[in-house]
């Protein structure tokens, strides 16, 4: 589900009760731990984490207008999902994750390429998706990309 919202405030007011706590903590935790250099905005209709185009002036080779993603959270209908692009791109943060969520969570991990689904959304491991948020700085993400995503 993607949200016509202009702001991330503005998203998360837009959501269902139950939905809006979960979120809110979800972007707080982000927040506290993405490095600096990140720029939150709505992107895709989710919230969005980017490197701007100060930092890479290059954006995002499927759109150059636009600025480099790297995370997005959402509301989906069933679930909150996060996906995170460091994790489709580096198996090492991949092998990382998915060891370390078993110690947070009893439910057993849903997760694609870059998305993880959370069903129970009160359940949120906030911990380790603050520590999941902090491992890559905007010049690791850039180097990564430029490696293992844009000249594909």
């Amino acid at each position: 589900m993607t949200s016509d919202a202009k702001t991330p405030d503005e998203y998360i007011s837009n959501l269902p009760d139950d939905r809006k706590e979960p979120m809110q903590a979800l972007r707080k935790v982000i927040l506290e731990n993405l490095p600096q250099g990140f720029q939150e905005t709505m992107s895709y209709g989710m919230i969005g984490y980017v490197i701007p185009h100060s930092l890479y002036p290059d954006g995002y080779h499927c759109d150059p207008k636009l600025p480099l993603p790297f995370m997005n959270i959402a509301s989906q209908k069933n679930y909150i999902a996060i996906y995170h692009s460091g994790i489709y791109a580096q198996k090492e943060l991949l092998d990382w994750f998915v060891g370390e969520y078993p110690k947070h969570v009893k439910t057993k991990l849903d997760m694609g390429k870059s998305c993880i689904r959370f069903k129970k959304v009160n359940q949120l491991p906030l911990d380790l998706i603050g520590e999941l948020s902090s491992k890559m700085t905007p010049k690791d993400w850039i180097s990564i990309y430029e490696q293992n995503v844009k000249n594909r």
